[in-house]
């Protein structure tokens, strides 16, 4: 589901429940369970990304690791450049050979400049070919308005983003690969024989929330003090187990310090969970409606999501919500698992748009043979 399905809709309500101020060059509130916009401001501005870099050069280690292409056991050499990098640091050093999983962790964890360029050198080849890498995996995932110039973030001219782009990143990194993301979620590393000191997650959200479990800080003089934060908050009313957790994912930039940007993160999380209810209007894997197909093998297809239906609402008004299904007809088969087919438009009762929730095929409807065809061809012509 797109996350941005409902940010006109929100804004253009009377009902709409107005964010607390935020002290932040920009910032950006997703329901990620629902796909909502929740409060914005100046989201698609475009900023410097500092550290929040690392996110997309994550994205394409991680998407290496689910390929195949490396392992978390092979080590990585740390060139010359990786070893010299300014800034943040893991305190690695050409003479050690480091294993994939501790690079990656002194990238999240320590932030490490040097950690990141060893990555970007291992698995792209080089650093210059690795953001390449970097910018064509930013269009494909949409991020319109991204352009970057290195993989760990520092202060370079065109090196730019958006908080729009930078939450349709953060979105898509834990979507695609869950099984990594909770290296966001470690309070404390250092590789081994490296400053004790140096071992501690910028992220102080980690250290003050138990539902935050991500994801990524980042600081420089131009860009301030910048946090994607997330967090995943049990819900009894979407269901139990992992169908009743509540995600919201917060992207707050250029805040005026370390804990200033903890501290307005946290209030924009909070306010999410308090101001909006989400609900559940369809449960996973149950369709949403089940029109009649022609042409098919079988007489009806079922539209859904694989997912269910989970949308966000202003705090009270989850029992006056109308859906409509918009779809084409007629439906002629082949429809195939995953196809989108028709959207489900869900309103309040004022008529203020929530969302827009597009709708796909939960089985797959193959073709009849040549005489069924040829049946149903006749009625819709009759028709």
């Amino acid at each position: 589901m797109c996350v941005w399905a409902a940010v006109a809709a929100f804004s253009a309500s009377a009902q709409a429940p107005q964010p607390p101020e935020i002290a932040a060059r920009a910032y950006l509130l997703v329901d990620v369970t629902a796909g909502q916009v929740l409060a914005a401001k100046d989201a698609d501005k475009p900023v410097e990304p500092a550290s929040l870099t690392k996110l997309m050069t994550a994205y394409i280690v991680f998407d290496a690791l689910k390929a195949g292409k490396i392992s978390l056991t092979q080590t990585f050499p740390v060139s010359e450049r990786a070893w010299k990098m300014p800034g943040s640091r893991m305190f690695i050093d050409p003479k050690m050979q480091v294993p994939l999983e501790d690079l990656i962790k002194g990238m999240i964890v320590q932030s490490g400049n040097d950690a990141t360029m060893a990555l970007a050198e291992g698995v792209g080849g080089s650093a210059e070919r690795f953001v390449q890498m970097m910018n064509d995996q930013a269009k494909a995932l949409g991020m319109k308005s991204s352009s970057f110039k290195n993989p760990e973030g520092l202060t370079v001219a065109g090196h730019m983003t958006t908080a729009r782009d930078l939450a349709t990143l953060a979105t898509r990194l834990m979507r695609d690969f869950p099984e990594y993301v909770g290296y966001y979620a470690i309070q404390h590393y250092r590789y081994p024989g490296t400053p004790a000191a140096n071992d501690t997650n910028r992220n102080l959200l980690l250290f003050r929330d138990p539902s935050v479990d991500g994801l990524k800080t980042g600081h420089t003089d131009a860009a301030g003090y910048c946090l994607v934060a997330t967090a995943r908050r049990a819900v009894p009313a979407l269901g139990t187990g992992a169908q009743g957790q509540r995600r919201l994912l917060s992207v707050v930039l250029g805040a005026a310090s370390e804990n200033a940007r903890a501290a307005e993160s946290q209030k924009l999380l909070n306010w999410g969970y308090t101001a909006f209810d989400a609900v559940r209007l369809v449960a996973a894997g149950q369709p949403v409606a089940s029109p009649r197909v022609w042409k098919g093998q079988a007489a009806t297809v079922k539209l859904g999501r694989p997912d269910g239906v989970v949308v966000a609402v202003p705090a009270g008004e989850g029992g006056k919500l109308k859906t409509e299904v918009a779809r084409p007809d007629p439906l002629v088969a082949p429809l195939l698992r995953g196809q989108a087919v028709g959207t489900l438009r869900v309103s309040q009762s004022n008529g203020a748009l929530v969302a827009e929730v597009p709708l796909t095929v939960l089985e797959t409807v193959e073709e009849s043979g040549l005489l069924g065809r040829a049946w149903d061809a006749l009625r819709l012509w009759i028709q």
